[in-house]
């Protein structure tokens, strides 16, 4: 008998999991939610295959499927939060590291999310800044700046999709455009095409813990976040104090380049182990260059979960 997974019907639907694994991320924040949310839509759409009429608008159907899943999984939910969404940037002291239980934001491998043949535009749709923005929004207008802004759907076409008014959608989207602007976290502003050679300097000088070398890379508006841990850094002497006193473990560190995550160079970190016979991981390191400099890194900590998404060894020998 032949597998789901092998008919051309399946096989069609499958070539819209890219896209439609970058929708549920913008919508859920998570990239382990908004897979099990697309293979949920495409098993639904599976399912419901004979109840189909209209190829040309099969994708809009998909669309439809994914953004209800995402809405049913959303209900009841709190949001996916980063640690500057819970308060001011904090001291560079070791008595302000708290671990709030909250659902953190989480990376994403450009790899599972954006078309090569559209990476810049696909870069600024998943910046952690403009996901994190999005997770402000209640679950519908979330939907609906997502399909107007994002993929540039009319408002007749997403009010037919979630199953509205025109002149509802157009509230919607009005109401999360200035809850953006209330929070200040406008995904307006484009970051820097990566630079290879500047992100080169950058590694051998965090392997070296050179400060100068990393004084001439970061920018002194530069800040840092460690999720889980709800303390955020804002200044470049904050975050230098910081690794030079809490977090001189960090010294000696091998870091390797891994595939972008939401659009910005990435690094799996790796500290000494205590043994001295190698390194354990440490963090997802995710670099965000805007004017020739470093503006942020965010220090992704739960290395179990995401070092196996984007590829990283668990261990590195010495």
């Amino acid at each position: 008998m032949e597998s789901v997974a092998q008919t051309p019907a399946f096989g069609e639907l499958e070539q819209h999991r890219r896209e439609l694994t970058a929708h549920c991320y913008r919508m859920l924040g998570s990239p382990f939610e908004a897979e099990d949310a697309v293979q949920e839509t495409l098993l639904r759409a599976w399912k419901n295959l004979e109840r189909f009429e209209g190829r040309s608008a099969l994708r809009s159907w998909l669309y439809k499927i994914a953004t209800n899943v995402c809405l049913d999984q959303l209900e009841g939910s709190q949001r996916r939060a980063r640690p500057m969404d819970l308060g001011p940037a904090g001291e560079p002291v070791i008595e302000n590291l708290g671990t709030p239980e909250v659902p953190w934001l989480q990376p994403v491998p450009d790899s599972l999310v954006a078309d090569p043949a559209e990476t810049v535009a696909s870069r600024e749709t998943i910046r952690l800044a403009f996901v994190a923005a999005l997770q402000h929004l209640p679950p519908r207008q979330r939907a609906v700046l997502i399909l107007c802004e994002v993929l540039r759907w009319k408002a007749s076409e997403v009010a037919e999709l979630l199953e509205t008014s025109v002149a509802s959608v157009n509230s919607a989207l009005q109401r999360a455009r200035a809850t953006l602007e209330e929070t200040e976290l406008s995904p307006e502003s484009p970051l820097d095409t990566p630079d290879r050679e500047l992100l080169e300097r950058y590694v051998a000088a965090f392997e070296a813990y050179d400060l100068d070398a990393l004084t001439a890379l970061i920018h002194e508006d530069a800040t840092q976040s460690m999720p889980p841990f709800d303390l955020w850094l804002s200044g470049r002497d904050d975050i230098f104090t910081w690794w030079y006193g809490p977090g001189i473990a960090c010294k000696g560190s091998r870091v390797i380049p891994t595939t972008s995550a939401n659009g910005s160079p990435a690094f799996g970190q790796y500290k000494p182990n205590e043994s001295g016979d190698g390194y354990e991981p440490w963090a997802l390191q995710v670099i965000e260059l805007s004017g020739g400099r470093i503006v942020e890194l965010t220090f992704f900590l739960d290395t179990a979960t995401l070092f196996p998404l984007f590829g990283l060894p668990l261990r590195l020998d010495a």
